[in-house]
């Protein structure tokens, strides 16, 4: 097993990092398991900082795609900070949703660091949560209502988010469906929930990668294979947010359980055959 990331690996790394960020079938479950076909160790602190901080393609994907909806959030949550006619914006109370949905997960984030760096990054821990959080996301499409958009959020709804947003931890479980699905549970549209899990990444995954950042060991992956794999994972990312967007108006997000299904169930048959390693 080597730590040692080329150009070909981080090629490779930023496209399914681009893919899986924001599908619900988790981008960290994904790239533990490529990382541990290209022979790398999945534990080693390099590596696991590379992962996080070729999200920041995915940010800046993000960034540029909601650039519009961010920049009237922006403007809204300023002016309610000085105007008191200006709090009764739905965009003021909205930016603040999402500021207060996304302090979960950087609290849990950074308490459990140890935790989600160390035994976590384990390949049996993904099969589990690849199946686990299968059924969660089965039940959320089944039961939710769907009678909510985005103008509803309330302050409670956007919290209870953010707690469950914090289960994505676990590699395997999906940041993007934990959202979504929590989102189904209190009766939001599959689009207000999908865009909800969009503003949400946004201040989540900066945060880690910026965390990350004094992690990164040069003499084990440069800055070279870092920066390719930071550009292709924008480049697939953005693609990947304007079809889930299409495809979630559309249709129920049971098409992604039975592939988490399918990936667990491989994914356990390949380590209880020795052919990977669990970390």
């Amino acid at each position: 097993m080597s730590s040692a990331i080329g150009y070909g690996d981080s090629l490779i790394l930023g496209v399914v990092e681009g893919l899986t960020e924001f599908l619900p079938v988790s981008s960290t479950g994904h790239l533990t398991v490529v990382e541990s076909l290209l022979g790398k160790r999945t534990d080693d602190p390099a590596v696991t900082a590379f992962t996080v901080i070729i999200q920041f393609g995915a940010i800046v994907a993000t960034f540029l795609y909601f650039r519009a909806d961010i920049v009237r959030l922006v403007v809204a949550w300023a002016r309610g900070l000085v105007s008191g006619p200006a709090r009764e914006d739905p965009d003021y109370r909205f930016a603040w949703y999402v500021v207060a949905g996304s302090l979960p997960v950087v609290l849990v984030g950074v308490l459990a660091k140890p935790l989600i760096t160390g035994p976590l990054r384990n390949l049996w821990v993904v099969a589990v949560a690849f199946a686990a959080w299968s059924a969660v996301m089965y039940v959320a499409e089944g039961r939710g209502r769907q009678k909510y958009g985005e103008a509803d959020l309330t302050l409670r709804a956007a919290l209870i988010i953010g707690v469950v947003q914090c289960a994505a931890l676990v590699p395997g479980v999906s940041r993007s469906g934990a959202t979504i699905s929590a989102g189904l549970l209190q009766d939001y549209n599959r689009v207000a929930a999908t865009r909800l899990s969009f503003f949400l990444a946004i201040p989540a995954l900066t945060g880690a990668t910026l965390y990350e950042l004094k992690d990164v060991n040069t003499s084990v992956v440069g800055w070279g294979p870092l920066i390719l794999g930071t550009i292709v994972s924008f480049v697939v990312a953005y693609a990947a947010i304007a079809w889930l967007l299409r495809y979630v108006a559309h249709h129920p997000i049971t098409i992604f359980v039975w592939y988490r299904l399918g990936a667990a169930v491989l994914l356990a048959l390949l380590l209880a055959a020795g052919l990977v390693s669990p970390t």
